[in-house]
C-alpha cells in the first residue's frame, strides 16, 4: 500500500483511488476480526461444556450459569481494553495498535485450550480461566475499533457505508468458522473424547489463525488520516482526556453507547447465543443439530451485512438503523415461537393442551447453587427439561400437569406425568422442522445485519479523527460488553425464575426499546460527513 495516500483513502487531495490497496485494506482487516471473534465465540459455543469442566457443581444449571458468569467476564473488561488501547490507537497508530490486540486475543485463547481441569487443581482452574476471559476482553476492546477505523479511513466518502460493513461480516464470519471447526471436531472423535480433551482442539487451532492474521497484517501501512494528522502535528496528547472534555462529544458518546451499541448488540448476540441455547435447553435439540441449524442460518444472511452496508450509503444510517430496531420490537416474539413450534413440536402441543403449574410453599431456591430442599429441587428439575410454568403459592409442593396432580417432589413421578402429557424428553428429529428452524434463525440474524451492518460508518463519522480510536471504543464496548456481553446469563436467569422460556427475550425488547428512542430523538444523520478532521 502506497504510505503517501491522500487522507481520505485516495479522494481527497486530488489522489486517485487505489482499488488494489483498498481491497487489502478490507481483507486483512475483516479477516483480523474473523480470528479474533471466532476465538471469542468458541467460548460462548462450549459454554454448557467448560462449566461441567471448570464450575463442577453436581447442578447443570447452576454449572452453565457459572459458565456464562465466566463468558460475561470477557465483556465486563472490553470497556478497558477500549481506554487502554484507544489511547495508544489515537497517539501510536492503528495499525499497530490492532497487531498488538490481534495477538493479544491469540495467545490468551490458545491457553485456554492447554488450562488443566477442576479435576486436575481444584479451584485454580476457574481462576485461570477467569484471568484469560479477561485478557481475551482486554484484546478484543481494542481490536474493533482499530479494525473498523483502519477501513472507514481508507475508503471513499460515498462508499464508507459498504466498505466498513465488512467489518460486521466478518464478526458473523467469526461465528461461522467457530461453528464449523467445533463440528468439525466432534464428527472427526466421539463424544467421550471431545469431552476429555477434544474441547481444546478449536482453542488450539487459534494459533494458526494468529499466525495468519499477523502475516497479512504486517503487509499494510498506517491509515492515511492517521499519517496526516502526524504529519501535521495535530494528533492528541492525552486522547481520553480529549474525548471527555467536549460537551458535544461526551454527548455523542452516550448517545453511541445508549442508542447505537446496546441496541444493535442485544439484538446480535440474540441472533446468536440466545438462538443456541433457546435451541439446546428449551427446545431439546441436540448441541450438533441446533449448531447445523445456526450454521446455515447465519450462513443464508450474512451477506446482508454487506448489504445493508451499501444500503445506509444510499438512505442514510439513522433510518435503516430505525427501522431495524423497529422491526425487531414487532417480530422478535413470534419469530422465537415459529422457532419453538417448528423445533420442538411436541413441546408447544402439550404446553397448550395440558399447561403446568407448581405449587410451592416459601422456597430458598438460588439458580447459583445446588438445591437442598424438595421445592428448589423441583424447580431446579423443570428449568432443566425446558418446561414453561407457571408457580403458585401454597403450604404444600406439588406438581400439576393438566388434570394429573403429583403431591412432593418425586423425579419418576414428574417425568412420568409429564410424559403421559405429550411433553418430550428430548425433539423428535422426525418432527423437526428443520427448514422452518433455519428460516427463523436466518431472519433474526437479517435483523442484527440491519442495525449491525452500518454500525461502523455511524461511529468513525459521529467522532473527530483525532480521538476517534478512543471516543468510538469506550462507548461501544461498553454498550457491547454490558449490555450484550451479560445478555446470556440475564436472559437465563429470567427464564428459571420465572418459568416461562420465552421471558428472558422481554430483556432484549427492552434494551431496544430504549436505544430505538434514543437514536430517533439524539442520534444525528452522519452519512457524508467529512470524517479527515
Amino acid at each position: 500500500m502506497a504510505s503517501g495516500a491522500g487522507v481520505d483513502g485516495g479522494v481527497s487531495a486530488g489522489v486517485p483511488l487505489d482499488p488494489r490497496r483498498d481491497r487489502l485494506v478490507i481483507l486483512a482487516s475483516a479477516l483480523g476480526t474473523v480470528f479474533e471473534w471466532y476465538d471469542f465465540f468458541i467460548y460462548g459455543i462450549l459454554a454448557s461444556l467448560l462449566g461441567k469442566l471448570f464450575f463442577t457443581t453436581g447442578n447443570p444449571t447452576t454449572e452453565l450459569l457459572f459458565s456464562l458468569g465466566a463468558f460475561a467476564i470477557g465483556f465486563l473488561f472490553r470497556p478497558l481494553g477500549a481506554v487502554l488501547f484507544g489511547y495508544f490507537g489515537d497517539r501510536v497508530g492503528r495499525k499497530y495498535t490492532f497487531l498488538v490486540t490481534i495477538s493479544l486475543m491469540g495467545a490468551a485463547t490458545a491457553a485456554i485450550g492447554m488450562l488443566p481441569t477442576q479435576a486436575s487443581i481444584g479451584i485454580a482452574a476457574p481462576l485461570l480461566l477467569l484471568g484469560l476471559r479477561t485478557l481475551q476482553g482486554l484484546a478484543l476492546g481494542g481490536e474493533y475499533g482499530g479494525a473498523a477505523i483502519y477501513v472507514a479511513e481508507h475508503a471513499p466518502p460515498n462508499k464508507r457505508g459498504q466498505y466498513t460493513s465488512w467489518i460486521q461480516a466478518s464478526v458473523a464470519g467469526g461465528f461461522l468458522l467457530s461453528i464449523t471447526v467445533v463440528l468439525g471436531t466432534r464428527a472427526l472423535i466421539s463424544e467421550a473424547d471431545f469431552a476429555a480433551w477434544g474441547w481444546r482442539v478449536p482453542f488450539l487451532i487459534s494459533i494458526l489463525l494468529l499466525a495468519m492474521s499477523l502475516y497479512i497484517r504486517l503487509k499494510l501501512s498506517e491509515s492515511p488520516v492517521f499519517q496526516a494528522m502526524k504529519a501535521a502535528g495535530t494528533t492528541s496528547k492525552n486522547p481520553i482526556v480529549d474525548s471527555f472534555s467536549d460537551r458535544a462529544n461526551i454527548g455523542n458518546i452516550f448517545v453511541a453507547l445508549f442508542g447505537v451499541a446496546a441496541g444493535l448488540t442485544v439484538i446480535y448476540y440474540t441472533s446468536q447465543f440466545g438462538t443456541l441455547y433457546f435451541l439446546q435447553g428449551t427446545s431439546r435439540i441436540p448441541e450438533t443439530q441446533a449448531l447445523t441449524y445456526m450454521a446455515i442460518g447465519a450462513l443464508i444472511a450474512a451477506p446482508f451485512y454487506v448489504i445493508f452496508g451499501w444500503v445506509s450509503d444510499h438512505i442514510g444510517r439513522k433510518k435503516l438503523l430505525l427501522i431495524g430496531y423497529g422491526l425487531t420490537l414487532i417480530l422478535i416474539f413470534p419469530l422465537f415461537r415459529m422457532m419453538g413450534d417448528a423445533a420442538n413440536p411436541a413441546l408447544g402441543e402439550a404446553t397448550r393442551a395440558s399447561p403446568v403449574v407448581i405449587e410451592l410453599p416459601a422456597c430458598d431456591y438460588s439458580v447459583f447453587g445446588k438445591p437442598a430442599t424438595d421445592c428448589a429441587r423441583g424447580l431446579e428439575y423443570l428449568s432443566k427439561r425446558g418446561v414453561s410454568h407457571e408457580k403458585r403459592e401454597s403450604e404444600t409442593l406439588a406438581l400439576i400437569v393438566g388434570d394429573s396432580r403429583i403431591e412432593g417432589f418425586d423425579a419418576a413421578a414428574w417425568t412420568a406425568a409429564l410424559l403421559a402429557a405429550g411433553y418430550p424428553d428430548k425433539a423428535d428429529p422426525e418432527r423437526v422442522n428443520g427448514a422452518i428452524v433455519v428460516f427463523a434463525v436466518a431472519l433474526m440474524v437479517a435483523l442484527s445485519a440491519m442495525t449491525y451492518g452500518q454500525v461502523a460508518a455511524i461511529l468513525v463519522e459521529l467522532f473527530p479523527a483525532r480521538v476517534r480510536y478512543t471516543s468510538m471504543s469506550i462507548p461501544y464496548h461498553i454498550g457491547t460488553g454490558y449490555f450484550g456481553g451479560f445478555l446470556p446469563v440475564i436472559s437465563q436467569y429470567i427464564v428459571v425464575r420465572t418459568g416461562d422460556a420465552y421471558s428472558g427475550l422481554w430483556y432484549t425488547f427492552g434494551v431496544v426499546l430504549m436505544a430505538f428512542i434514543v437514536s430517533a430523538i439524539w442520534l444525528p444523520e452522519t452519512r457524508g460527513r467529512d470524517i479527515n478532521g
